[in-house]
């Protein structure tokens, strides 16, 4: 394994920003390969956000924790898995703000997306508890990471039986919004017929190829954005924290934004949620990898807090799902304006934590 921080920072600057822009660019390809897939096989945008994209945009994450783990900073994985989760919804509400023509959460029809928020809550909150009263081993295991994998398997085996539910209009002052749905349709009739031509098989190859020029580039872009924090002194606080997990979500950031501007919404929060469980279910893979004991034991308050922070971000998002209100402030919804003022409120408690 290549020990970034004994190059020189301007080398690991240069490459970052490098791997910064692949990342972003084969993020927006791969966006509207996923959503031509999504049409060709019949599998609806909740469903392939969670099992195509997330786990896509997911790879470099699982390639910088499973090498913590590895080399022994098992708890700085679990540092970073769960200061991303806030992150990644974070990165919705900004998104709300980029696209900037109703609230994100008024536009999505489908319920598995609701669903895919609330099983977010149940499974960050079991490792929570976990971090809050520890942990102890079972074959080698933390008893908790076994659960929070058990718990993340079946909410994929909710999720895939909730494939092909109807899905719900979306309302406008109390009223269905027919015109809101039949631009929904048409969205996602012109962002695949971009590559309706290619066959599935052709695809799915473009797809895997991107995977890997993520995975590397990702994982490249995680290493250097470590190394980078630490040879600038900010990656000891809550500067370094947020600056990190930005890094490191930007491939999710790219997926996202390309799909909430081609109009697939559905497609764009269902990545950041099916994120957020993969993340949860990383805590098993850290556990199998890592030595001593569990790694829910090892985390302190800060950790902790970050968790519990996602937990109160993500629920703010489900809130504005539910409510299906459309209702703006400063270009983005009353949810999305709500969920930065929270993590601005929990950034300050960090600050205090760290």
């Amino acid at each position: 394994m290549i020990d970034f921080t004994g190059f020189n920072p301007f080398i690991n600057f240069g490459i970052f920003a490098v791997a910064a822009v692949v990342v972003w660019f084969a993020g927006a390809r791969v966006t509207r390969y996923a959503n031509a897939i999504s049409d060709k096989t019949g599998i609806g945008q909740a469903a392939i956000g969670l099992l195509l994209l997330a786990g896509i945009t997911s790879l470099p994450e699982i390639g910088a924790t499973v090498t913590s783990a590895a080399t022994g900073a098992s708890a700085l994985a679990v540092n970073n898995l769960f200061g991303s989760i806030a992150v990644q919804v974070v990165i919705l509400a900004i998104v709300d703000l980029a696209i900037g023509r109703r609230a994100l959460t008024s536009s999505i029809p489908d319920p598995m997306v609701l669903l895919q928020g609330g099983l977010n809550v149940l499974l960050i909150a079991i490792a929570t508890a976990g971090m809050i009263v520890g942990d102890f081993p079972i074959l080698g295991i933390g008893a908790w990471a076994w659960v929070s994998i058990a718990a993340y398997g079946f909410s994929v085996y909710i999720l895939a039986n909730s494939q092909g539910r109807r899905s719900w209009l979306a309302a406008q002052h109390g009223k269905v919004d027919k015109d809101l749905s039949e631009q929904q349709a048409e969205a996602e009739k012109r962002a695949s017929q971009e590559h309706s031509e290619r066959s599935l098989r052709g695809l799915l190859l473009r797809t895997a190829g991107l995977a890997l020029v993520i995975l590397v580039a990702g994982y490249l872009l995680s290493r250097t954005g470590d190394a980078l924090a630490n040879q600038t002194g900010l990656g000891g606080g809550v500067i370094g924290f947020v600056l990190l997990a930005f890094a490191t979500s930007l491939p999710e950031f790219s997926t996202t934004i390309t799909a909430a501007r081609a109009g697939l919404y559905t497609l764009a929060v269902s990545d950041i949620l099916g994120t957020n469980l993969i993340n949860v279910g990383l805590v098993f893979v850290i556990d199998l990898v890592a030595t001593g004991e569990p790694v829910l034991s090892q985390v302190d308050t800060f950790a902790t807090f970050g968790a519990l922070l996602g937990i109160a971000v993500t629920a703010l998002f489900i809130i504005g799902m539910a409510e299906r209100g459309d209702k703006t402030i400063f270009r983005m919804g009353l949810d999305s304006a709500a969920v930065l003022l929270c993590y601005a409120a929990g950034l300050v408690v960090m600050f205090f934590l760290r």
